[in-house]
């Protein structure tokens, strides 16, 4: 039937978990597919930059076999987009890892498709080359080969078209790599030949899960239902509904424009858009539009390592230290630099945020009235992580015994929740490469490998 088409979307972010009951309630509706979503940027450039996962191990195999118990078994299609967090080579096969333990204990075979999303350096290289990059904003500089050499491994958000190529092999589970977060929702309905439009804004409200719903969270159950004209919400757990506010006010999250929604090859016009609620926990939506674009660009993702991290968090609850604690650590840092005068000052830098005073949005922040307490974050960035530990420790020593105006008492300026205080972080990325590719081909960048699971 084409005339609806049902998509369950368990979670925010595959791994966060999701209650047993809300799941069950919806495959009671016989779902076409099972959507999730499993990567963000949110983390920044980390996840990417180290090959490690947003989620743990344990977690991934926990919301992987509810997905087997109740919809391979059932012969309801998987599609994970964005595998292991950062969508690269290394997060899909930590995902296919856990996937085939998960199948295997479970006495299940399945035919798993795999999108991969990692682009070569020669292609982006050749891309730059043929003037086909383009730079996300004023400040990202243009891409040459120094920074694509120091970069790691760079993937690229693909559309919907190389997921419904994975799904017309007919596999019962899709893992890609890093895509756009509404594609692998679009694709289940673009490919059963529904307008793009919907499918695109239906995509962008349920890759959240219950986010869109009242009390939201990532960490519930949502159903979307795709009909010729329009598409409706529905919240899955009793404790949640779906209004017009909040499926609306999803429509807007992450976006520089509320009624515009730029995608791989497309933009998506909301100008149109009619909300309606059609139940005590479902909402439908009308008059989403598709507009092609001219030329087909894609969002590349790259990091590189730029330094070492160590950090501090500490309490101060002294009224006089904090009236002063901006100029106090201003020559805390010149302190350090001058104990620490055999470092090249180049070599390391050091951070101060206050939290309770502008700890959150820095200059920018028109309250700064402080409260009674302040939580300090303090951090050292170095070539190395040796030269990190040294200045984050010579930091946190001179603060602790900083003797500022006024200071009556000679104990200790910081309490610390944690012992030992100092936490070497170890890495630090910055996204070295985050741009637009403009690609002739939707498909050629994204191959499809099927394999039969468990191995």
């Amino acid at each position: 039937m084409r005339n609806q088409l049902k998509i369950l979307s368990p979670c925010g972010i595959l791994g966060y978990g999701f209650p047993q009951e809300s799941f069950v309630r919806g495959i009671a509706q016989h779902p076409d597919a099972i959507v999730v979503d499993a990567g963000s940027t949110d983390a920044g450039p980390h996840k990417l930059g180290a090959g490690v996962a947003i989620v743990s191990r344990m977690a991934m195999y926990q919301d992987l076999k509810m997905f087997v118990d109740y919809g391979v078994k059932a012969g309801i299609p998987v599609v994970i987009g964005s595998a292991g967090g950062a969508g690269a080579d290394v997060h899909v096969r930590w995902t296919l890892d856990i996937l085939n333990d998960v199948l295997k204990d479970a006495g299940v075979t399945a035919k798993v498709a795999i999108v991969h999303a990692d682009i070569p350096h020669a292609a982006v290289m050749g891309a730059v080359e043929d003037g086909r990059i383009l730079s996300m904003g004023a400040n990202i500089p243009m891409l040459d080969q120094q920074i694509v050499d120091a970069t790691g491994d760079i993937v690229a958000q693909m559309g919907h078209e190389p997921i419904v190529r994975a799904l017309d092999t007919g596999a019962d589970i899709i893992v890609a790599g890093r895509a756009y977060d509404p594609s692998s929702f679009a694709a289940v309905c673009i490919r059963r030949g529904f307008d793009p439009g919907l499918a695109y804004h239906m995509g962008k409200v349920l890759e959240c899960g219950a986010l869109c719903a009242e009390p939201g969270t990532t960490k519930d159950c949502i159903m979307g239902t795709i009909y010729d004209d329009h598409f409706v919400v529905e919240a899955l757990n009793p404790i949640r509904r779906c209004t017009v506010t909040t499926v609306a006010a999803h429509t807007f999250y992450e976006k520089e424009n509320p009624c515009v929604l730029h995608g791989p090859g497309f933009t998506l016009d909301l100008t149109a858009c009619r909300f309606e609620q059609v139940s005590d926990r479902a909402v439908a939506v009308y008059g989403s539009r598709y507009e092609k674009a001219p030329t087909y660009n894609i969002k590349l993702e790259g990091a590189s390592r730029v330094a070492y991290r160590t950090f501090v968090v500490a309490g101060i609850r002294d009224p006089l230290l904090i009236s002063q604690l901006e100029e106090v650590e201003e020559l805390v840092k010149q302190s350090v630099r001058t104990q620490l005068r055999q470092l090249d000052p180049d070599s390391y830098q050091m951070n101060f945020l206050n939290y309770g005073i502008d700890g959150i949005m820095g200059s920018t922040e028109p309250d700064r009235s402080p409260g009674h307490e302040v939580c300090v974050m303090f951090e050292a960035l170095a070539e190395t992580q040796e030269i990190a530990n040294t200045v984050c420790s010579s930091m946190r020593s001179t603060l602790l015994h900083y003797g500022y105006e006024g200071r009556k008492s000679t104990a200790g300026n910081l309490a610390f929740p944690f012992a030992p205080s100092d936490v070497p972080f170890g890495p630090v990325y910055r996204f070295s490469v985050y741009h637009l590719m403009q690609i002739p081909d939707p498909l050629e960048l994204f191959p499809v490998e099927c394999v039969q699971m468990p191995r």
